[in-house]
């Protein structure tokens, strides 16, 4: 058997967009809904039946969007099933759901986890409600609280919160209120995300015409220093840039991204990285539909990349990972690329730091990861 892949289905409706949202989704309506799961299971046959698929096992299926729970818990046990149907899975493959918390009941929970999904991950943002109406989400803290309880009592034993810190208004005090708050409902996983501003979005336009300030840099960087603490004191180990888990829940799909793992996407918008080759969907969901409509795959864009562009792609993924890379991998890129200068600097400035034979970004590096990476880029 050749090695495991990870599946990533992207769910492209959502109830209304928010403010900061840059993703490709639709509004949800009904009947594009059941057009789009056709054309979804088409796809999944498509790929299934691609040249060596059959021999790779799935060690993760992660439903993302959008919003997936926007679909009715039926139809989504319906997919899981078409691709239990198509794919071989590996034993306890991690089989991931987001949700929004407002979208979901107990009675859905309870479905979703007896037909397999055993990961949940929920769009909290914030635990403030005023922050929440600040960035035009839709919900209540009260209805995150009911979703957490709700997936424990329906059998989830991994839950995942995300948040987003830099919020307008947001002081220090209120987002590590908002931590603490997470914390007492025992989360065994926090992703915790700076809020920026993406081109196209509502709150592009509202920065771009002085209705809203931009985030603050700096109190981002004591944001994110506020969270390291928090959750280190709560029990939490900080594994990758913005995420952190209780040991042994840290979220193998994501991993896949950060280790140079095969992932395949499907749906609109979704990106795949197998055997060497990034290709990405179609970002239209018309466009998307057709396309399988006829017997072919919605791919739009696909590059092969060299060795040297792979080790540069997983040195930059791998150095967001709190146990780094080995140093050879990044004397290696160093050398491809006529960066020795830039690696030694990073050094200097202690933001990179080795052990052993590995290197990572310090704890001051990791504030300033995206930099960092810029510049090995």
């Amino acid at each position: 058997m050749t090695a495991p892949i990870g599946l990533y289905l992207h769910v492209p409706f959502c109830r209304q967009r928010c403010d900061f949202c840059a993703f490709y989704l639709e509004l949800y309506r009904g009947p594009a809904a059941a057009a789009f799961l056709r054309a979804l299971d088409t796809e999944i046959r498509l790929h299934a039946a691609e040249d060596g698929m059959q021999k790779r096992a799935l060690q993760s299926i992660y439903f993302g969007g959008g919003t997936p729970t926007v679909l009715k818990a039926d139809q989504l046990i319906a997919v899981l099933t078409g691709i239990r149907q198509s794919f071989l899975l590996a034993p306890h493959c991690e089989i991931t759901i987001e949700a929004h918390p407002s979208t979901v009941t107990g009675a859905d929970l309870t479905a979703l986890r007896h037909a397999g999904f055993n990961r949940v991950s929920f769009g909290a943002e914030s635990m403030q409600d005023d922050e929440l109406v600040g960035i035009g989400r839709p919900g209540t803290v009260h209805d995150t609280t009911a979703a957490v309880q709700a997936a424990r009592k329906a059998g989830f034993s991994i839950i995942n919160l995300d948040l987003m810190y830099g919020l307008p208004n947001q002081t220090v005090d209120g987002w590590k209120e908002t931590l603490l708050r997470c914390v007492t409902l025992g989360p065994e996983h926090l992703s915790c995300y700076a809020l920026t501003v993406e081109a196209g979005t509502k709150l592009a336009h509202d920065v771009r015409l002085q209705h809203r300030q931009a985030p603050d840099e700096s109190l981002q960087v004591a944001m994110d220093q506020a969270a390291q603490h928090v959750l280190s004191d709560a029990g939490y180990q900080q594994y990758e840039i913005s995420n952190y888990a209780r040991p042994g829940c840290e979220c193998r799909h994501n991993l896949l991204y950060w280790t140079q793992g095969d992932y395949l996407g499907l749906g609109p918008s979704a990106q795949s990285y197998v055997r060497g080759a990034r290709f990405g969907n179609i970002a239209n969901l018309a466009a998307y539909m057709a396309a399988l409509a006829e017997g072919k795959l919605p791919i739009h864009d696909r590059t092969t990349l060299t060795e040297e562009e792979q080790l540069r792609d997983a040195v930059i993924f791998g150095l967001r990972l709190v146990q780094g890379i080995p140093t050879r991998h990044l004397r290696a890129h160093a050398q491809n690329y006529d960066y020795a200068e830039i690696v030694e600097a990073l050094r200097a400035g202690e933001l990179i730091e080795e052990e052993g034979e590995r290197s990572r970004l310090s704890a001051q590096g990791r504030l300033h990861a995206d930099t960092i990476a810029e510049k090995l880029f």
